[in-house]
């Protein structure tokens, strides 16, 4: 053991001061306590924050936070109390063990709090675990110092394993702090009151574009990459966008021009070809669209630009359903039209006004045809129910009063036919033999 940590560059006792070692598990159940303190009371304040800043119900965050806030303590005062005083070495394994553990599990906590999967999590973790033991045990500038001792060269610039390190755990920590701020700023968009869902969901659109850009010069920065070396690629990264790229840049300033002309907006029921329902989200590349089956079909942001497009709520969500319907013609026409007004104001989802309205629309071959106009105030819940309402009621008001929906049939009128010829005599065919 002590030629393992020689190599680490830690230098071991040849006795171990137990007395040291005690205060030292004493030192770290009172920092365990204090953290536990902590958690519970800085937990709910913490959650309550999210919850006004990020839109995170506390229910949810709440634990997770107490967790944070507890870990966060202990690694603090464990961290703390190994700067402040010359512990033995026993004594400062343990303290160095505890406030890594501690340390690793305020990064998975943390980062699980921004909803990032699990496995990132525990990488990062692990990550902080090595990292602060070896720190605490004095063998930290010796792994990165072996870390550092294998490299390799690309152009005039030396990488080793330790730059790798150091980039892959900045570009974690800028995606977490890039979901951090894209989420707050989200939220703070959507509690100003002076803007519509439309004006909310473009600012925050933008406001997640301008993240995005800065975290990208800030990301090249941590990992040293000069920006003048991008002007070499800048002409061929031009011909990229502008061909292989060009439809997903033409659908994302679709969007853009989508939100910002407002003509088609988040809960609005549209009719694309053969696609009828109601939009639920407007993205960076489609816009989701959730018809009446539950299919949610994903329309390209340019498509909506370039092909004709119903938006039955664009103005004004009030749309006329047709109902057509068909009557014999021995019925009373009159009543007909009233039990069609009295089926048609029956249903729940009619409008009031306009009021619905009968029009008789033809003499068809075997019955009079006509439309039931009624008026709807919510559209994205459907017209085929509307319909089977109203005709289920009118099927028992026409049976009430005996009025007949005719069959299709048609009348054939045949013409006398003249007589068909006499069939000529025996006799006479035996007098042409003789």
């Amino acid at each position: 053991m002590h030629q393992i940590a020689a190599s680490l560059g830690i230098a071991l006792p040849e006795r171990f001061d137990f007395a040291s070692a005690a205060a030292a598990l004493a030192l770290v159940a009172a920092a365990a306590l204090l953290g536990w303190a902590v958690g519970r009371w800085g937990g709910p304040h913490l959650a309550a924050l999210w919850e006004r800043r990020a839109g995170a119900r506390a229910a949810q965050v709440g634990p997770r936070l107490c967790a944070v806030s507890r870990d966060l303590t202990i690694w603090l005062l464990l961290t703390l109390a190994l700067s402040v005083y010359p512990w033995q070495p026993l004594a400062l394994f343990l303290i160095g063990l505890a406030a890594a553990a501690a340390g690793a599990l305020f990064a998975v906590n943390l980062v699980r709090a921004l909803q990032v999967s699990r496995l990132l999590a525990w990488i990062l973790g692990s990550f902080v675990f090595v990292a602060v033991l070896a720190d605490a045990v004095g063998g930290l500038a010796a792994i990165a110092k072996a870390l550092d001792g294998v490299a390799l060269m690309i152009g005039a610039r030396r990488l080793s394993l330790l730059d790798l390190v150091r980039i892959a755990v900045s570009l974690v920590v800028l995606y977490l702090g890039v979901r951090l701020l894209i989420r707050v700023a989200s939220h703070s968009i959507r509690s100003v009151t002076g803007f519509d869902p439309t004006q909310q969901l473009l600012a925050q659109k933008l406001a997640a574009v301008a993240i995005v850009i800065v975290a990208f010069f800030v990301g090249l920065q941590l990992t040293g990459i000069d920006l003048t070396t991008l002007a070499v690629f800048g002409g061929a990264f031009g011909l990229a966008i502008g061909f292989g790229l060009q439809k997903t840049v033409g659908n994302l300033f679709a969007g853009i021009i989508l939100l910002m002309d407002r003509s088609i907006k988040p809960g609005d029921v549209i009719v694309v070809g053969d696609t009828y329902g109601s939009v639920t989200k407007i993205g960076v590349r489609a816009v989701s669209v959730v018809t009446r089956d539950g299919k949610e079909h994903l329309i390209p942001n340019e498509d909506l630009m370039t092909r004709e497009v119903e938006n039955w709520s664009y103005s004004s969500s009030d749309v006329r359903v047709h109902i057509p319907v068909g009557i014999a013609y021995d019925c009373d026409l009159p009543l007909a039209q009233k039990l069609m007004i009295e089926a048609a104001e029956s249903a729940e989802r009619v409008l009031k006004a306009p009021a619905p309205r009968v029009w008789l629309r033809a003499f068809g071959e075997s019955s009079v045809d006509h439309d039931i106009l009624v008026w709807i105030a919510d559209p994205e819940a459907g017209i085929g129910n509307v319909r089977s309402e109203i005709l289920n009621r009118l099927w028992q008001l026409f049976r009430e009063h005996k009025i007949r929906v005719p069959y299709p049939q048609q009348d054939v009128h045949v013409k006398a036919w003249p007589a068909p010829p006499a069939p000529p005599s025996v006799s006479g065919d035996v007098e042409k033999r003789a």
